[in-house]
């Protein structure tokens, strides 16, 4: 099965991932990354591995890996 995960240090909460995500898997933390940023969560239950988060972030914040 696919999941997506993320790198929080390349998160700039730009919100696109989580509006173009089917499955609502991705959401905000309030946790702040190193660069200063809020950065964004999967949840690993919900997410299917589509994909699609990978394709639109503008900074290479996912990678969908087998597990």
């Amino acid at each position: 099965m696919r999941k997506a995960v993320i790198r929080p240090e390349n998160c700039k909460a730009c919100g696109v991932c989580m509006a173009n995500c089917a499955k609502s898997a991705i959401s905000m933390t309030d946790e702040i990354n190193i660069r200063g940023y809020k950065h964004i969560t999967v949840d690993k239950d919900k997410c299917i591995g589509c994909g699609i988060c990978y394709i639109v972030c503008p900074d290479a914040v996912f990678t969908i890996v087998e597990e």
